[in-house]
């Protein structure tokens, strides 16, 4: 695959599954996205759909031997990430590529000061002196919104609440300056107001640093404040992708407009609240056809046998649905009512 000048990292037809005792978990099955300089890509969708699974293939974090990357590609800045050896992807983790996982108390170790934590990755990766390490973990503290700085660097994480432990995994992502960050549902353990905090920080940074991020979230709302381009994820596949007003204006996938209707609206009735019936298919045994197919009221019999190619909607918005055929134009009419 030929690497556009503008894309920082390129997915394409990416397979990753999972040993397990009842067999072969297929997590993500033929992911393909990709991300620009300064861009933020949202990727959203139901618990278990492969979001973090993808979002740890692209880190090479996949735990081994259990799991693997059964095929694909993944470029970033035009390497091969998947041809790497774990020496040559260690060099590029946390500083070119970084990742902020979901719990900040998870990510940080409880015995260590956040000053260790801080300049170790810098110190390994950067082969800087620690006085100057240990100034730009003060200064990225002071970036993130932590004041006193120094005083900072000498506690330990169980001294700071949830949502300053979250601004120092943060600081800990961007201190070796990455190109690309993971943020893995940052703001699911937050509370309202510091979930809105650590948004605007990102918004921030975004253009002071002008760092490239993919955004992992079943948080529409969270999608709506920070995404520039969103993929929808059902069971391990992409099945809609667009602009973020492409998504939240025209949605052409039932299951796009069911995670929409879903959405509690203070602006309309509560009984426009519409929940997704049924459940998620089983990946030890994928559906022939279309992976929605049993959940979706417009239905047809070639979505329980083929799967849906992507179809340009408009411009570069796309989804993966029978129903974009032009034979199904009375079925939907009834899709864009729905």
């Amino acid at each position: 695959m030929s690497r556009s000048p503008d894309k920082l990292l390129e997915v394409e037809n990416l397979h990753v599954s999972f040993r397990a005792q009842g067999g072969e978990v297929h997590a993500v099955r033929g992911v393909a996205f990709d991300v620009a300089q300064g861009e933020t890509l949202a990727i959203v969708g139901e618990s278990g759909c492969g979001k973090s699974v993808t979002s740890l293939a692209v880190m090479g974090l996949i735990p081994r031997p259990h799991g693997k990357i059964v095929a694909g590609s993944i470029r970033f800045k035009g390497t091969e990430l998947t041809a790497l050896s774990a020496k040559k992807m260690r060099r590029i983790q946390g500083t070119d590529l970084s990742m902020i996982f979901q719990d900040p108390m998870t990510a940080l170790n409880p015995t260590l000061t956040i000053g260790s934590q801080l300049t170790e990755g810098i110190v390994y990766q950067k082969k800087i002196s620690r006085a100057a390490a240990y100034q730009r973990a003060i200064d990225m503290l002071e970036m993130v919104g932590l004041s006193n700085g120094a005083q900072r660097m000498k506690q330990y994480p169980h001294q700071f609440s949830g949502g300053m432990r979250q601004r120092i995994v943060i600081a800990m992502a961007l201190i070796c300056r990455p190109s690309l960050i993971i943020a893995d549902e940052p703001t699911t353990a937050l509370d309202v107001t510091i979930q809105a905090q650590i948004l605007e920080l990102f918004d921030q940074i975004q253009k002071e640093t002008g760092v490239s991020m993919i955004m992992i979230t079943h948080d529409l709302g969270v999608v709506a404040k920070t995404a520039d381009r969103v993929a929808v994820m059902y069971a391990g596949k992409i099945v809609e992708m667009g602009s973020k007003r492409d998504i939240f204006y025209h949605a052409s996938h039932p299951y796009t407009q069911a995670l929409l209707n879903a959405i509690v609206r203070l602006d309309l009735p509560s009984d426009t609240l519409k929940p997704i019936e049924g459940a998620p298919p089983d990946l030890f045994a994928p559906p022939e056809g279309c992976s929605f197919c049993e959940r979706c009221p417009f239905a047809m019999e070639v979505c329980r046998h083929v799967q849906p190619p992507a179809t340009t909607v408009d411009g570069h918005h796309t989804a993966a649905c029978w129903l974009l055929d032009k034979r199904a134009d009375g079925i939907r009419q009834k899709v864009e009512n729905y």
